[in-house]
């Protein structure tokens, strides 16, 4: 019989002190993995979607939900912004703007978002669309990958939104049409589902009659900034639609037409306005948002300093809990070395014996500290899985609950490091008692038998 085998006899000999030391030893190893998983998958979804956005503009209130709404769709609106003191943000030729992305939101089909917008948000997210064709028309709508495939959509099937992202609340009287499948990219655009602002407002208006006069904001001539779109006599707005094999110049053009469309809708409400600058380093650029904040009564806020901010507070609690987690691996150690040292009393004679048969003090120390390893390696093997099943569990809750993907089954080289501690911890633990061990007297022990 081997060492190893030797070890493991022992530890089996005393089943409720090693269930006790593994369990204490898993659930503090199960844990800093679990929080090491769940921090690097959450920061991973926040920078992935902040999609090099500079700056949003939004109504006054908290600019994290404001955040967390018109960028990771995980929050209710702060409220709308008239588009008669947003228009300037919307103009192509904005020296300091480069992009700028309008969002109209505040309704849902099951739980996803629908947003109404241009295709400028394809460019920000670098969507590209998987079959049928993207949205042109009132109440036509381009949908996720996770949409479709989540609820099961597919090119001209028909729904009806509700109101806010609650299930089944409120469900408004228009039916929106599927006419297109973007790819799964990875991003938040997989949860969305996009369509013209205009669909939004129709949604909102269905109260109106077909025949009520329409405001004239709806019906104002674009000859002069060249925007090519038409109004029937319901005020549906007919523009033009992208050809099958469009490029990114073709769907940048269509976008700025439908943004000089939105600017001279000087009644009408949309909820934010994506913006990304020129260039980082104008000084103009980097005031924008102050500017904003100070001067108007609209509020712009930073999504990498929002997103920075948030993470700084979630750090201070998982770094609470790690230490927590770390206390409880030292406390396994402490019941590791504690259960050796005690079992050494039990052991002496047999250890004698071991010395008598040609064992050297070196195999009595290596015995003991092979002991203290395998509880160790054990104790972290069933940590590890302990939390990735854990996290496979809560992945399921947290994708229903904010429509982001988690995996159970990422490992990270941080749970290597891990298992070097879980090693340390195991020899400091049966260190003292493998040093006992190996100073045993064959003679006295023998002779008290």
């Amino acid at each position: 019989m081997n060492l190893l085998q030797l070890s493991w006899k022992n530890l089996i000999n005393k089943p409720l002190n090693m269930a006790l030391s593994l369990i204490l030893f898993a659930l503090g190893v199960g844990l800093i993995s679990l929080l090491l998983n769940l921090n690097h998958q959450i920061e991973e979804n926040f920078n992935k979607n902040l999609a090099g956005v500079d700056l949003v503009i939004g109504a006054k209130g908290s600019p994290l939900q404001m955040i967390l709404c018109n960028m990771y769709h995980v929050d209710n609106p702060t409220g709308n912004i008239p588009l008669e003191k947003s228009r300037a943000f919307l103009n192509p030729k904005h020296p300091l703007i480069s992009l700028a992305v309008p969002l109209s939101l505040g309704d849902s089909y099951r739980g996803y978002r629908i947003a109404g917008t241009t295709y400028d948000i394809l460019e920000l997210y670098k969507a590209e669309l998987d079959e049928g064709k993207l949205w042109a028309q009132t109440m036509e709508v381009t949908v996720g990958a996770a949409v479709a495939d989540n609820l099961h959509l597919h090119i001209g099937d028909t729904f009806r939104s509700s109101h806010g992202l609650v299930e089944g609340i409120e469900e408004h009287e228009h039916d929106f049409k599927v006419v297109g499948i973007l790819k799964p990219n990875g991003s938040v655009i997989d949860q969305l589902i996009l369509t013209p602002t205009e669909s939004i407002w129709e949604s909102h208006e269905h109260q109106a009659s077909a025949d009520s006069p329409q405001d004239s904001s709806e019906t104002v001539p674009l000859q002069e900034s060249g925007a090519e779109h038409d109004h029937d006599h319901e005020g549906h707005v007919h523009r033009t639609e992208p050809p099958a094999d469009y490029d990114s110049l073709t769907l940048r053009k269509l976008a700025e037409e439908d943004r000089l469309h939105l600017m001279e809708q000087t009644d009408k409400d949309i909820t934010s306005i994506l913006i990304r600058f020129r260039s980082r380093t104008n000084i103009q650029a980097l005031n924008m948002g102050r500017s904003i904040n100070e001067n108007t009564d609209l509020m712009a806020a930073s999504p990498p300093n929002e997103i920075a901010r948030l993470q700084t507070n979630l750090g201070i609690g998982t770094d609470a809990l790690k230490v927590l987690a770390w206390v409880i691996v030292v406390v396994s150690g402490l019941s590791i070395f504690i259960s050796l040292f005690s079992s050494l009393k039990d052991r002496k004679y047999e250890l004698a014996l071991m010395r008598v048969m040609g064992g050297s003090p070196g195999t009595l120390f290596n015995l003991i500290l092979l002991e203290g390893l395998l509880l160790a390696v054990l104790g972290y093997v069933i940590g590890i899985v302990m939390s990735h099943v854990g996290l496979t569990f809560l992945a399921g809750f947290m994708k229903s609950a904010f429509r982001y993907s988690f995996s159970g089954w990422t490992f990270l080289p941080a749970e290597a490091g891990l298992l070097i501690g879980a090693i340390a911890v195991g020899i400091l633990a049966a260190l003292i008692p493998a040093l006992q061990a190996r100073r045993t007297d064959i003679s006295e022990t023998l002779a008290k038998g």
